[in-house]
């Protein structure tokens, strides 16, 4: 695939809510939100201490807040859990058109667990879009059949088929594992997600050089991802420490060759304010 010549991104270390209005409408390709879960977590801020109504009231301000900056083709993936999920997914439903509610299988171990209830293994992702003329190219992120069941579907009404010769549509249930404390791309964050899954959105949701928004940018996942497929990112985040991480990160990275080049578009800058939260 070829990139532009230069990846920007620019980090805010600051609360989200505070300075979406700076934000022009309907510029916004794709927002990845991957907000605090309401679970207590702890991001360094207490941000993830809300009782629940207190959360449900403010996950629902910033939706209402980002909703606008998006465009008409753009779209918004969600990560929640089963507690809230619901809820979540409903008041968004009210304001923007669901595709998709994606299981991400996060391939714990079985290790004992709770023994009074089924022991929660996934993540619930909504994916959500502006208008039914939303961007979606399947064909980067078409998962690869394996030579034997290839020839297993070989059939003479099957020659020529786009799907058998570069591969399916990923289902809307993910089996990735989880990041473990020993994993290489693992960062000091309770709640990172794996790269994998956010390149998979960032090369199906967005154009090439579009712009991908992350409200909870937390270690810097969808920064990375962007600059790895050719996207802009605008990133928030309140605790100052991530955004140390995600300097270090992305600096690191880029030096190694594992990233292409790529340029900052400002300095991290800092607004006093509310908690926001943090997330990838």
């Amino acid at each position: 695939m070829q990139r532009p010549a230069t990846t920007r991104w620019k980090l805010y270390n600051e609360d989200f809510l505070l300075c979406v209005n700076g934000i022009e409408d309907a510029s916004v390709d794709l927002v990845i939100a991957d907000p605090p879960y309401c679970l207590g977590k702890d991001y360094g801020n207490g941000s993830d201490k809300r009782t629940p109504r207190e959360f449900l009231r403010w996950t629902e301000s910033w939706i209402l807040a980002v909703i606008p900056k998006i465009k008409k083709t753009g779209g918004l993936y969600i990560f929640a859990t089963w507690q809230f999920s619901p809820e979540i997914f409903v008041f968004l439903k009210k304001h923007m058109i669901m595709i998709n509610e994606i299981i991400w299988d996060r391939r714990v171990p079985s290790m004992g667990g709770t023994t009074r209830k089924f022991s929660s293994v996934h993540d619930n992702i909504g994916f959500f879009v502006r208008s039914k003329n939303y961007f979606f190219d399947l064909d980067p992120i078409r998962i690869p059949y394996d030579p034997k069941t290839k020839k297993a579907r070989t059939r003479s009404i099957f020659v020529g088929k786009k799907w058998l010769e570069i591969g399916y549509n990923p289902k809307d249930v993910w089996s990735i594992s989880r990041l473990h404390r020993i994993h290489s791309e693992r960062e000091d964050h309770p709640t990172q997600k794996p790269i994998e899954i956010i390149e998979r959105m960032v090369k199906c949701s967005s154009p090439e050089g579009g712009l991908v928004l992350d409200p909870f940018a937390g270690t810097g996942t969808t920064i990375e991802a962007c600059i790895r497929t050719g996207r802009q990112c605008a990133a928030y985040e309140i605790n100052p420490e991530y955004c140390e991480i995600i300097r270090n990160r992305i600096k690191k990275a880029t030096a190694q060759g594992d990233l292409p080049f790529c340029e900052q578009m400002a300095p991290v800058e800092h607004y006093p304010g509310a908690l926001a939260g943090s997330g990838s």
